[in-house]
């Protein structure tokens, strides 16, 4: 049947995320530090909003835009939380997860042809998406010795006459990467100045240890040149109930809600329902976990340099990504001999784009246990290199 298939799907590689989370899905003796998903159960106050829900019989569709209660709630909470204002009636769309919301916004913004500017290492999914639209995604390198920050030189550098959408995503997946006000102003003074749109992914906006996280769009002159993207999955501990959001400028949501309408409807409601709940009364659950998560990553930066792996300092989502190089193995050969020998699975850093290369992606959004453990697995495992000479 491949025959049937366009060349260019066919041409897609598959996830690299994917492809360690499925060699170690059903293997006991694996710890896995791969997959980016919290291991807190959604709060049940949340579950028990949809619970309540189903039993009233609110099982119909809603408004493609998303139930105008939610739509409140969440142009309520990103002005409380990150001082950015927006018109809940015609400035706020509900997706089906913040991937959704990207998506939309990459095809109704991008036309074949133009370029659309990546700041790598980044979430795996922009490049494919930006490139099944047509576009041509075009990676920007960050660098550890810059604690992974977009630099204004390297942006300037990237910039061609076709430019047209940079995707930001801080805090980062995968580096744990944040930018400041002080590091945005000049980002912005160059997305003005060559009239760039920005899609800002903030799903990890919450997930920010000891800086204030800074939205791209609270920046002068950034709110109606920016696509807010956002959800529920990770500070809300919400992964499968998919649900996100997007807001921006009216004609760019307009546009969005358009293609929105012809393909999902709209997001569920009883995930509408439970992030309702979540935004209304859920904030005291959502500190707690990422109280949780500021402990684990202390405990896993100090452990990695303990083994001797050089590592910077994450101060954003639930990542940490310590570089590998010193061993002289390629990101891809760590991994998978660290799954073979060690029983850890972590993610291979040239998955990420460019400068990923060297570095290995290790989720830290697992009990301490869990991670003592696999700390004490990969010590092993880099002296077992060290002792045949690699390090």
């Amino acid at each position: 049947m491949q025959r049937y298939l366009t060349p260019f799907v066919k041409s897609i590689p598959p996830s690299g995320i994917r492809k360690f989370f499925d060699l170690v899905s059903g293997s006991k003796d694996i710890i896995s530090l791969g997959v980016g998903e919290p291991d807190f159960v959604t709060p049940w106050r949340f579950r028990d909003a949809a619970v309540n829900g189903l039993e009233q019989g609110r099982t119909t569709y809603t408004h493609n835009a998303g139930l105008p209660e939610l739509r409140e709630e969440i142009a309520s909470y990103l002005h409380n939380r990150f001082d950015v204002t927006y018109e809940p009636s015609n400035e706020v769309l509900v997706t089906v997860g913040g991937s959704e919301a990207i998506d939309l916004a990459l095809r109704a913004l991008v036309s074949p042809g133009d370029e659309v500017l990546v700041p790598e290492p980044s979430y795996v999914s922009y490049s494919p998406i930006t490139a099944i639209g047509g576009g041509v995604p075009v990676g920007i390198e960050t660098f550890a010795k810059d604690q992974f920050k977009l630099r204004p030189e390297s942006l300037r550098a990237a910039i061609t006459p076709r430019s047209k959408v940079l995707i930001l995503s801080y805090p980062s997946n995968p580096t744990g990467a944040v930018m400041t006000r002080e590091d945005w102003e000049p980002i912005a003074k160059l997305v003005e100045e060559h009239d760039l749109i920005v899609i800002s992914d903030e799903i990890y906006a919450e997930l920010s240890y000891g800086v204030k996280h800074v939205s791209f769009a609270s920046m002068p002159g950034m709110r109606d040149r920016t696509i807010l993207v956002s959800g529920f999955s990770k500070a809300f501990a919400m992964t499968g109930w998919r649900m996100g959001y997007a807001c921006g400028h009216p004609d760019i949501i307009g546009a969005m809600l358009k293609i929105h309408q012809y393909t999902v409807m709209c997001a569920p409601v009883m995930g509408q329902l439970a992030a309702i709940e979540a935004l209304r009364n859920g904030m005291e659950e959502m500190e707690r976990m990422i109280e949780s998560y500021n402990q684990r990553r202390r405990l896993v930066v100090k452990g990695f340099r303990d083994i001797g792996l050089d590592i910077h300092e994450p101060q954003g989502a639930f990542y940490a990504f310590p570089s590998i190089a010193k061993t002289g193995l390629s990101s891809d050969e760590f991994a998978q001999r660290l799954l073979a020998e060690g029983k850890v699975a972590a993610v291979p850093g040239h998955v990420f784009g460019k400068g990923g290369e060297g570095f290995l992606r290790c989720s830290y959004a697992t009990s301490v246990a869990n991670l003592t453990e696999a700390l004490e697995r990969i010590g092993n495992f880099v002296a077992t290199l060290q002792a045949a000479g690699r390090v």
